[in-house]
């Protein structure tokens, strides 16, 4: 029998209960809630050939950048590659095929396409916005969407996703307004779409509206937060607003509690929790055993050498340690992945390893090599993926490594900008104030 899914796609091998199956992972994988690859596994259970509960349940494994997942996908790749297809589905196995290998741009390249000649198909669109995230896209992260939306409509079931996949592209395209917009209307349409309220927290963080932020979050937070596999993220930019603020209690007990109290070895989890110990180690905070715990996490995957972006998170838990062989390591597979085939050895060299050599740095208190690095680097750091606000820590680590540095000229410099970006952040302003009184003292 042939089915389509509800948004009218076509697809092969589906049963009647396999396809709710499957629309259940997807709706799941759409709000970042619940627990998308046991429902995909429902899926293939019910309909052991239906394509795309396979191609489903590679990509799940796939986006979390989990050493763990790649040989899961490619079983699920194998099995989904011997069964009937059409066109559509074809090119989600061709795609996957390429992100297996290490293919990054490859891989977004085909979602571009699928996403173009069949603009309702959802998870080609939302894979491929998270690539694009990876990839450090800003363009495509909103094109990709806006090229769709014409085929979608309010009635169309996942339009809020589509919203809020393009508050994202647009906030990180710079355009501010229209991305607060789409994402208050997308979370209007559906309060738990997580994805969404974290477009509009990343556009409140880049105005520095940090009281505005604050009250956005923490309003109807259970919506976001409950049984959702991203609310480790949209915790962390609830402490980010509290530390520009200088609330430090406030970041340490978030930290403590839905931040890191579960202690997750979840990669993207791992990244939020070092991410922002180090952001306060940059503030002189003492965190106490807290860099021990995300480092514990770290080392089983400290040589991995997968993504660029990762080694870097790696390193901040490592050094903050002060786990020098760890540190060691991560540089070696770093050194390593650059000699390897696949787009991770160009987002390596081009970012990742000048940035994990200037945190070894950091830590070895040689803060003009850090400033040497980071200047290398910053103005493409979007080549190893992330956010501008996540990114912006390279931002805080060069600033941080100016005026310890004794560069007068630079950290002036640097501050000034800072002050000019970011005009209403106290943290701003505690960055002029000591580059002017290194100034004051030369």
């Amino acid at each position: 029998m042939r089915h389509t899914d509800i948004r009218g796609n076509a697809v092969t091998g589906a049963t009647a209960k396999g396809l709710i199956e499957y629309e259940q992972a997807l709706w799941q994988l759409n709000l970042f809630a619940g627990d998308p690859v046991a429902s995909a596994e429902a899926a293939i259970a019910a309909s052991p050939d239906f394509v795309m509960a396979h191609a489903l349940k590679a990509w799940l494994h796939l986006l979390g950048t989990e050493p763990a997942g790649l040989p899961v996908a490619h079983d699920a790749l194998d099995v989904a590659m011997r069964l009937p297809m059409n066109d559509q589905e074809q090119r989600h196995l061709i795609a996957i095929s390429h992100l297996v290998d290490g293919r990054w741009h490859m891989a977004s390249r085909v979602l571009e396409d699928v996403g173009i000649e069949y603009p309702r198909d959802l998870l080609a669109l939302q894979v491929g916005h998270q690539l694009d995230f990876f990839r450090g896209d800003a363009r495509m992260l909103r094109d990709r969407v806006a090229r769709a939306l014409p085929a979608w409509s309010t009635d169309t079931p996942g339009y809020h996703a589509m919203l809020g996949m393009l508050a994202f592209g647009l906030e990180e395209a710079g355009n501010y307004g229209d991305a607060e917009r789409a994402g208050r209307a997308a979370v209007e349409l559906e309060p738990r779409d997580a994805w969404a309220r974290h477009a509009v927290a990343h556009v409140m963080e880049m105005q520095g509206r940090h009281k505005d932020g604050i009250d956005w979050m923490r309003h109807n937070a259970d919506d976001w937060s409950r049984e959702s596999f991203f609310a480790v993220h949209n915790w962390w930019h609830l402490a980010l607003y509290h530390l520009d603020l200088g609330e430090i209690d406030e970041v340490l007990a978030l930290f403590d509690g839905p931040i890191y109290g579960a202690r997750s070895r979840q990669i993207l989890d791992m990244i939020d929790a070092s991410a922002m110990l180090w952001r306060l180690h940059l503030r002189g905070i003492d965190v106490g055993e807290r860099f021990e715990v995300v480092a514990d996490a770290w080392e089983p995957v400290a040589d991995a050498g997968l993504y660029a972006f990762n080694d870097a998170h790696a390193m901040m838990a490592f050094v903050g340690a002060g786990r020098r062989e760890s540190a060691r390591r991560v540089l070696e597979a770093q050194i390593e992945a650059m000699q390897q085939p696949g787009d991770n050895a160009s987002f390596t060299r081009d970012v990742g390893h000048p940035v994990a050599l200037a945190i070894s740095a950091f830590g070895d208190r040689a803060y003009a090599e850090t400033v040497r690095q980071i200047r290398s680097v910053r103005n493409i750091a979007n080549r190893f993926g992330g956010s501008h606000a996540q990114r912006d820590v390279l931002d805080l680590t060069l600033i941080e490594a100016a005026l310890r540095s004794g560069q007068q000229a630079v950290a002036r410099a640097l501050t000034a900008e800072r002050a000019a970006m970011r005009p209403t952040s106290p943290l701003a302003r505690l960055f002029v104030e000591r580059a002017e009184g290194m100034k004051r003292a030369a």
